[in-house]
């Protein structure tokens, strides 16, 4: 950090030569990047920003018009202010010209009333600068080994970032590219004013460069990622232009996150595709060496309880995008973690475009609910997205989990009301039942034999028979709550009811009728 007019002002040799601030004062603390001794009128053009300007004055012009162009020049090249010495050319006062001009660009102008040797003016600010730099060094260096020794060690993002806060005292923010807050440290801010309409202030906040300060948001922002690769921004929360450390610590700290997202991943795709090939195994039951190979990796399936488990997110993937690859490797690697944190000994992997599949592997002392619990706390707390937690029967041989993972798919599947902890087949009752039974030519035509001349009118005339009776089914018979869920008046929707009545040659006054129907939409939506 440079010295400012006011730092270079104070020293002994400058105090010595009677200093008096006549104009610019308020720009006092602007930053002295080196000393300048210039005589002539014509000096702005040599000058690159950031100097303290020294003068006697004696080649300066008398004129009015010619010392405000003077004074113009310095201020468009971002001198950080001018000192005169009041002995060979001006004695007690300056002209009013330079004092105006000084004022009205903010531009801090100094007086000495005694002559002043400003080789030794130059050499003490240049002093202050060197020691100013050497304190920057410094201080990089240490922030350096400090990140340096988290990336080694392998730290994860919160303790990265609970170090960067510490360090400049500011908020800090990891957001992604769609301006979600993947994590944070308030630096013992409220969180709820930190946060508060986070995506669309950030949405607001641009920087050219890969490391800028937004100065209307107050947001000192660098990009995250590596080998071109940008998967996210760190943000800083700054009071006002933030310091040299801290455009440091943004960028070590976003270097630190970048490296361990690359290791992680890395380690964690080489792990992932070992036990998707063992899931993939126990799935198709082909594996000769099933057993041994996942106690390599330490799950043991012998003398163990198995419980199949299925993670999906709740906004289910339209397809096979690349999209959907991430968010479904993103779920492996947290449904992973959350199995370390809730210390269950799994197989996490992906093995369809579905879900993300784990057979956990419980000692015969677990309580199966009370680890499911737990894992499933985690593992929603874990995941970036909202998910969906299915488990399935609980088996005791490597043989017998296929049909423990079948049935937790099965189940995430059918779910339609996502709850916060874990799903069973007895939870989604009649739904789940049919999802066990997709596929079943014997399903498949009951469903058609029940609603095939609905659809086949639909079809024909444009009609959404088919839509009533399901909000029909829906409502549990209630026909006024049904036609208000369809958005049509009562005298439509009764008419719609009597047209399927009529196609179907049923009464859906009949219980059993209705049940038969509504069981065959339900089959309808599995297939």
């Amino acid at each position: 950090m440079y010295p400012t007019v006011s730092d270079a002002i104070a020293l002994p040799v400058v105090r010595a030569g009677g200093p008096e601030v006549v104009a610019g004062a308020a720009g006092l603390d602007r930053r002295v990047r080196w000393v300048h001794v210039a005589e002539v009128a014509d000096i702005a053009a040599l000058l690159r920003g950031g100097e303290l300007v020294l003068t006697t004055g004696i080649a300066l012009p008398d004129d009015p018009d010619g010392l405000t162009r003077y004074v113009d020049d310095l201020a468009a090249a971002r001198v950080a202010g001018l000192v005169v010495e009041l002995v060979r050319h001006w004695r007690g006062a300056l002209p009013p010209a330079l004092t105006a001009a000084a004022e009205r660009h903010g531009l801090p102008l100094v007086t000495l009333a005694r002559e002043t040797r400003f080789v030794a003016v130059t050499e003490a600010v240049a002093g202050l600068i060197l020691d100013a730099q050497t304190a920057e060094l410094r201080a990089a260096e240490q922030i350096h080994e400090t990140f340096t020794a988290l990336t080694v060690a392998g730290a994860e993002p919160a303790e990265v970032l609970r170090e960067a806060a510490r360090a400049s005292g500011a908020p800090v923010v990891l957001e992604n590219l769609a301006h979600d807050v993947l994590a944070y440290d308030t630096a013992g801010l409220d969180p709820g004013d930190v946060l508060a309409d986070w995506a669309r202030r950030s949405r607001a906040v641009a920087v050219a460069e890969r490391t800028g300060y937004h100065a209307g948001a107050g947001w000192l922002v660098t990009v995250v990622g590596a080998r071109g690769q940008h998967w996210g921004r760190l943000v800083l929360l700054c009071r006002g232009e933030p310091a040299h450390s801290q455009r440091v610590i943004a960028e070590r700290a976003a270097s630190a996150l970048a490296v361990h997202r690359l290791v992680a991943r890395d380690q964690e795709t080489l792990e992932r595709h070992a036990h998707r090939t063992l899931l993939a195994d126990l799935l198709s039951e082909s594996g000769a060496e099933i057993t041994a190979h996942s106690a390599a990796l330490g799950v043991p399936l012998e003398h163990r309880r198995l419980v199949g488990m299925a993670v999906r997110p709740r906004t289910r993937p339209t397809g096979r995008s690349m999209a959907t690859h991430e968010v479904l490797r993103d779920l492996a690697e947290a449904t992973a973690l959350a199995a370390r944190r809730a210390r269950v000994a799994a197989l996490v992997g992906i093995v369809d475009d579905t879900s993300v599949r784990a057979l956990l592997s419980l000692t015969p002392q677990a309580v199966p609910d009370a680890v499911l619990a737990r894992l499933a706390a985690e593992t929603h707390q874990a995941a970036a997205v909202p998910v969906v937690v299915a488990v399935g029967c609980t088996v005791a041989t490597a043989a017998d989990a296929r049909r423990s993972l079948v049935e937790a798919a099965q189940v995430a599947q059918a779910v339609r009301a996502p709850g916060e902890t874990y799903h069973r087949l007895e939870d989604v009752r009649l739904r789940g039942l049919l999802y066990l039974l997709a596929g079943d030519e014997r399903v498949t035509a009951f469903a058609e034999r029940e609603l095939g001349p609905l659809l086949a009118r639909d079809a024909t005339h444009g009609s959404r028979l088919v839509e009533a009776l399901r909000h029909f089914c829906a409502h549990g018979g209630n026909k006024s709550a049904a036609a208000a869920a369809a958005h049509l008046s009562r005298t439509a929707y009764y008419q719609q009811l009597a047209r399927v009545e009529q196609v179907l040659g049923v009464s859906l006054e009949d219980p059993e009728s209705v049940l038969s129907l509504h069981v065959a939409l339900l089959a309808m939506d599995v297939d």
